[in-house]
């Protein structure tokens, strides 16, 4: 049995992923190339094993040119789909891991579980869903990308100027301030009516919030409603989201967020009176029930406005 040159086991190994109806064209293609380049060596006075090894060489690893030969991808996302790829797994990032990590949580504090037990779960599953989310959106565009390379008609659409989104919102403008001000006054106001009027009108006088707040804590929280305001006019005064007015705003959501959530874990933001006066003896349970809510609803308000300052104050120092 005559040995295998390294033409022959170059052709062979480059043949190996190739479809069997275009093997032995391809493999007939690949032979006359090499023995080209291999006798245009020999006539310039290579010797024939040298100038062999030198053409197998430049010719590279075999599995990449049967890719080439059959237009076979050699990547896991290219450049046709990756940026549509990039903006879809943020997308889905954004919505499903918090939404699984909130639904997680609530249930195991509707369970009574206790707050190391809670982050001792919600860590994990969030890099679980994270995972099991880019896992399977690479392998669909991965599907997608190999079956057009295939000459099947395209399945993603490609990109139009009708895709351009809308000039992102600096927070800034006048706008913004007169929103924020707005805001801040009908909060105020709707503190203000709970504690003197109340909301039943059933039941008159009947505060949601706990009458024992006034007059500390809920003047408290005014003043720091009172430094809000400052802070939209400070933004407005400045043009855009600084850095320092970003941390500020951190800050402000902290001394909020963190004493409520607080209150609302002592069984002290919410009149415990509230819901059994108006519902009846099952109204401890749904007050219970809606205090839970009230917190992730609270904390969720904060990490997200103090996120949304940060990044609108990065990409204002960017630009």
């Amino acid at each position: 049995m005559t040995a295998a040159t390294l033409t022959d086991r170059y052709i062979d190994a480059a043949m190996r992923t190739v479809p069997e109806a275009q093997r032995s064209d391809l493999a007939a293609e690949l032979r006359a190339s090499i023995d080209d380049q291999i006798e245009a060596r020999v006539e310039q006075g290579e010797v024939r094993s040298a100038a062999e090894r030198a053409v197998l060489t430049e010719l590279g690893d075999p599995d990449k040119l049967a890719a080439d030969y059959t237009d076979r991808p050699l990547w896991l996302i290219g450049p046709r789909y990756f940026l549509q790829w990039w903006r879809l797994l943020k997308l889905l990032w954004w919505i499903v891991i918090p939404s699984a990590v909130f639904g997680v949580s609530l249930a195991m504090v509707l369970d009574r579980a206790s707050f190391g037990e809670i982050m001792g779960a919600v860590w994990p599953l969030a890099l679980t869903v994270g995972v099991h989310v880019a896992f399977w959106t690479t392998l669909m565009f991965a599907i997608v990308e190999r079956t057009e390379a295939r000459g099947r008609e395209r399945i993603l659409d490609p990109w139009t100027v009708d895709q351009l989104p809308e000039p992102r919102p600096r927070g800034a403008g006048l706008s913004d301030l007169i929103g924020s001000l707005v805001f801040l006054v009908i909060a105020a106001g709707a503190i203000l009516w709970d504690q003197f009027v109340g909301f039943v009108p059933t039941q008159p006088g009947l505060s949601f919030l706990d009458p024992a707040l006034w007059p500390g804590w809920i003047l408290g929280l005014f003043v720091l409603m009172a430094l809000e305001a400052g802070l939209a006019i400070a933004v407005y005064a400045v043009g855009r989201w600084t850095i320092w007015l970003a941390v500020v705003n951190g800050l402000l959501n902290a001394a909020i967020a963190i004493p409520a959530i607080w209150l609302l874990m002592q069984g002290r933001l919410i009149n415990p009176e509230y819901f059994p006066t108006i519902i009846g003896p099952e109204g401890a349970e749904v007050g219970a029930i809606v205090a839970i809510v009230s917190g992730f609803v609270i904390a969720g308000i904060a990490v997200w406005d103090t996120a949304d300052a940060a990044i609108k104050a990065v990409r204002a120092r960017t630009a």
